[in-house]
């Protein structure tokens, strides 16, 4: 499927989102935006995201596909959170979908712009799991020679081990259950549920769904 994209600046980096379908230009139409897992990049949506009737937008996390890669590494889910931010700055208010590490971050945005945020979808993917809810031991990471293409080593280190404590998750779902006027606001289809994960599932107004469902869901919000 051919598609447009669009480079965002932010800051130093510049971040690659692409228009993965036009959708419905009439007026209401809410875009989707589109956040993929660990070291993937923005691709094709699958069923039954291809059928969504407004624009559907994929995101290129800072280090993936052909957003910038910075010198040194210095990845954090909340630095991704401002990569989206931008993201939503630029199409407006959106639902989304994660996958794996999206799904992290798309928790953490849905919780802190549940305004611009209109309703997400939790999805199985890699990097998921992250890095377990407490600190490991020490460990010294000196990656490759690198000629700067994607994924950045330092990107798929450094958030393979991103401390998640189930508290801090959760606690991104009370703010957005405090905010959000939708009956659905945050929707779980993975069947892999880490700590941080299960938690959130565990909270009052989390829906659990397939993926036909979640999109009925997500859909009917928008």
């Amino acid at each position: 499927m051919s598609h447009t994209t669009r480079t965002l600046r932010h800051n130093r980096v510049e971040l690659a989102l692409h228009e993965l379908a036009a959708g419905d230009a009439a007026p209401g139409s809410l875009p989707l935006l589109i956040l993929h897992g660990l070291g993937e990049a923005s691709s094709a949506p699958l069923a039954p995201w291809d059928r969504w009737a407004g624009a559907v937008f994929g995101l290129d996390f800072t280090g993936h596909g052909l957003s910038t890669v910075p010198r040194g590494g210095g990845y954090t889910a909340e630095s991704l959170m401002s990569d989206v931010d931008v993201a939503l700055a630029e199409i407006g208010p959106a639902a989304m979908v994660g996958r794996g590490l999206g799904a992290y971050v798309g928790l953490l945005v849905s919780g802190a712009r549940p305004d611009l945020v209109q309703g997400c979808v939790l999805d199985d993917g890699p990097g998921l799991s992250g890095g377990g809810v407490g600190p490991g031991s020490g460990t010294w990471f000196s990656p490759p020679d690198h000629d700067g293409t994607t994924p950045d080593p330092f990107a798929l280190y450094e958030l393979s081990n991103d401390i998640r404590p189930p508290d801090y998750a959760t606690s991104f779902v009370h703010l957005l259950m405090a905010s959000s006027a939708l009956a659905s606001p945050l929707i779980v289809t993975a069947r892999n549920r880490p700590a941080w994960l299960a938690a959130v599932a565990e909270e009052p107004g989390v829906v659990t769904a397939d993926i036909d469902e979640a999109f009925t869901l997500l859909a009917a919000a928008s």
